[in-house]
């Protein structure tokens, strides 16, 4: 495939194939923007259909870093790596330490930290070769807590604004559907939290022993992964892989706010146009998914790591899914459009100070 001609390249400063016979390793990682800060994303480690598969999602997934870094105020530019591989067979601590050297030659452009597939042990590998990384399990752990605690807030910060007149926000979900799709750390977690607060769940996962586990702990229904889209219920989460906002599932929808912690939800940007037409309130998913990056980087803070004032802005993203909707809803935009907006104009902000700076 040819990386500049594609879709998903959008002016990617590098793009960098990592190799490692001994281990088996076939990375990529891309970085799309350096202008705030070093580039900050995750490894996921996922068994794409072909290599082409791997590159289209770093890309894709890497600009979504982008914006996500800048709409949660953080100093850090946009990156992504992806290992090629099933999680569950093939990944070992010595291909993450082959990762780890892969990101060390890049000499701190790239930060990496967990994402699907990889934990905070793959981490601990990581870092014997790189001091390039974050996440880690002696220091601020496994961020996925935080993102979950992010689309709680950005979940109830949806159902508020669809209350007109509202004067308090929400506390209890009691009477509330959620269908949460993909039940790994964070789709788990979210979970509990919506059932711990009364919303009735409908959940599905690839994996059976997970939506099992996650129905005993909750009482919810499990339904067909390739169907839960069209469940009847009031909010859908979608928590597994992107994509999942297309032709096809759209017509089905029955949900009135899609809000969940899967990257590049919307197959492309023109589906959240459709979706507004339809009444559907749209979360932009990197905005209501950065609260597992908010958390790493309290960790890169001068001051160290501390867990409670990770959490005090995690809880910003309720009033910025709360200036999204209301920006969107007064200028007739989409939700997606409005949260680029913002975060073009931090990035361009920062542009030019710091051309400025140079002249």
């Amino acid at each position: 495939m040819s990386v500049f001609s594609s879709r998903a390249f959008d002016g990617h400063e590098q793009v960098v194939f990592g190799h490692d016979p001994d281990t088996g390793l076939k990375a990529v990682i891309a970085i799309h923007s350096t202008v705030l800060g070093p580039g900050v994303g995750g490894c996921r480690m996922w068994a794409y259909d072909d290599e082409a598969a791997a590159v289209t999602d770093a890309l894709r997934l890497s600009r979504g870093m982008t914006y996500k870094n800048a709409m949660a105020g953080l100093a850090f530019g946009g990156a992504k790596a992806v290992i090629l591989g099933d999680a569950r067979r093939d990944k070992t601590p010595a291909m993450m330490r082959a990762f780890g050297r892969v990101v060390d030659r890049l000499a701190g452009r790239y930060i990496t930290a967990e994402d699907v597939g990889i934990g905070t042990e793959d981490m601990a590998q990581v870092r014997r070769q790189t001091t390039h990384v974050l996440g880690l399990a002696d220091t601020s752990g496994d961020p996925s807590p935080f993102t979950a605690l992010g689309v709680f807030l950005g979940i109830k910060a949806a159902l508020d604004h669809g209350k007109a007149g509202a004067s308090a926000a929400t506390d209890s979900l009691a009477g509330v559907t959620v269908a949460v799709q993909g039940l790994g750390h964070v789709g788990a977690d979210l979970a509990r939290r919506l059932h711990e607060a009364g919303a009735k769940l409908v959940v599905a996962d690839i994996h059976q022993d997970a939506a099992a586990r996650v129905a005993r702990l909750t009482g919810a229904r499990i339904a067909d992964p390739a169907t839960i889209h069209a469940e009847p219920v009031d909010v859908y989460a979608p928590c597994a892989l992107g994509g999942v906002l297309n032709d096809r599932t759209i017509p089905e929808l029955s949900a009135r706010i899609i809000a969940g912690a899967a990257n590049n939800q919307l197959a492309e940007p023109r589906h959240a146009r459709e979706l507004a037409d339809r009444g559907i309130l749209y979360a932009p998913d990197y905005v209501i998914n950065a609260g597992g990056v908010i958390n790493i980087a309290v960790e890169h803070d001068a001051a160290g790591y501390d867990a409670g004032r990770a959490t005090a802005r995690v809880h910003g993203i309720s009033e910025t899914m709360a200036r999204i909707f209301a920006e969107a809803t007064a200028s007739g935009r989409t939700t997606a459009e409005v949260a680029d907006a913002m975060a073009e104009a931090r990035i361009a902000a920062h542009a030019a100070s710091r051309d400025a700076s140079a002249a």
